[in-house]
Order: structure tokens, then C-alpha cells, then sequence
């Protein structure tokens, strides 16, 4: 699934101008970040709110998820948070979109897609749509639970599946649509300094998105935020 806010063609993200990094917010702890307390977290039930990034606001301001809901025209997404369980900590698996794709090519994302009819619910979407693009082997992944809704401004109500996964010696990625497959230490992507807000403005509107800078990797839009929603999540 994409990682894209609503731009204009051309837009690059990575010469946005930073507003802020989110360094004051408070830090997880590392004892959460490991298998048997992110199980026990998503036991848990605890008051939580969900941070609405400016793709989400748009998409309710604009009433676009209603309007199409009552045409039958929103399209349930999900996408799989893979928690793959290395010897040297968790990491975060995360795939590259091919370039030569229409929609948001080149963009990082998690595995996953639109439900099909065939699926039993939003679980088995998250694992079949990333069996076909990843290759992963439903039999590695332990799903523990999920997040809140994010909704896109271009009508996709999107639930991400969070689980945990033994690594895989090699992924068979469907080559169209994806070009590179990596992990990222979750220590990094649950850690506040790392998050950056960016604002895009074309001198009428005003636009913030989240960005994780990893590497040569640029994490943004959706993908950043629903990672920051499970920081928030985890941080309680």
C-alpha cells in the first residue's frame, strides 16, 4: 500500500522544508520494544487517540469518506506491519514501489492492498497481499493485532495488521510492483527524534507530513504515519 499524501506530479517530498522533529515527545522504553511486551500490549486495552495527520483531515473535512461510503465507492485496504524477529532486536519490514508504476512509484510502503471478495476479513487481506508481493510465508507470521483506520484522501480506509514474523532468507517479490524489500530497526522508527514534520505550501494551501529519513531511504506520508500511530500506541 502507497505512502503517499494527495499532491501535485513532480512533487519530492525530500526538498519539503522541515517544520520540526518530534524530539521532545517522550521515548519508548527498549523493554517495550520486545516480543513478549508487544504481545502483552496489544492484550491491553487503554485509552488511546490516534494522531489525524492533514491527510487524514482532508479526507473527513472534504467529507470523502462518508460521500462515498453512501455510494458504495470507499475501498477497504489493509496492510501488513511485518515485526520481523532478528537476534539483533526487532526491525520493521518495509518494501520499495517499482518506478515505472502509475500511482506513487518509487515510495516505500508496507505489503498489502485493497480487500478482495474472496477475503475473510482485513487480516486475511494483509497476509494474501503480502504473499503476492513479497513471497512471505504465511506460516512465519504471528499476527498480535491492529491499529485505527488511516484514511486517504483518495477514498481508502486502510487497517494496519501488526505482527510479528521470522525472517525469511530471501522474499520472491512480485518484480512490477516491487523493486526492493529492507528492514528498518524498530528501535529507530519508535524513536520521536527520528520523526520529522515536513510542510509542503504552494503559496494557497499548506500541507504537513511525517517523514523517518533512514539511510538512503525516505519514509513518508502514510507509511510515516501509521508508524507514528504505533508509537503512539506503544509508548503508553
Amino acid at each position: 500500500m502507497p505512502s503517499a499524501i494527495a499532491s501535485p506530479s513532480r512533487f519530492d517530498p525530500k526538498i519539503v522544508p522541515i517544520e520540526r522533529c518530534c524530539d521532545a515527545d517522550p521515548r519508548i522504553a527498549e523493554s517495550a520494544l520486545l516480543v513478549d511486551a508487544l504481545r502483552k500490549r496489544f492484550l491491553q486495552t487503554l485509552d488511546w487517540t490516534p494522531e489525524i495527520t492533514d491527510e487524514n483531515r482532508y479526507a473527513l473535512a472534504a467529507d470523502i469518506i462518508s460521500a462515498r461510503s453512501a455510494k458504495g465507492m470507499t475501498t477497504d485496504a489493509a496492510v501488513l506491519v511485518p515485526v520481523l524477529k532478528k537476534p539483533e532486536g526487532l526491525s520493521i519490514l518495509l518494501t520499495q514501489r517499482t518506478d515505472h508504476l502509475h500511482d506513487h512509484a518509487g515510495q516505500i510502503s508496507f505489503p498489502g492492498g485493497r480487500m478482495d471478495a474472496g477475503d475473510i476479513d482485513l487480516r486475511a487481506t494483509a497476509l494474501r497481499e503480502s504473499q503476492e508481493e513479497i513471497g512471505l510465508e504465511s506460516e512465519r507470521v504471528e499476527i498480535i493485532g491492529s491499529l485505527p483506520e488511516y484514511l486517504t484522501v483518495s477514498g481508502y480506509r486502510v487497517t494496519p495488521v501488526v505482527a510479528l514474523v521470522d525472517p525469511q532468507p530471501h522474499y520472491p517479490v512480485d518484480a512490477f510492483e516491487v523493486a526492493d524489500v529492507f528492514d528498518v530497526p524498530m528501535a529507530f522508527l519508535m524513536d520521536p527524534a527520528n520523526h520529522q514534520v515536513r510542510v509542503w505550501n504552494n503559496g494557497e494551501e499548506r500541507r504537513r507530513f511525517y517523514a523517518m529519513p533512514y539511510q538512503d531511504r525516505f519514509i513518508w506520508g502514510a507509511t510515516a504515519g501509521m508508524l507514528r500511530n504505533l508509537y503512539h500506541f506503544l509508548k503508553l
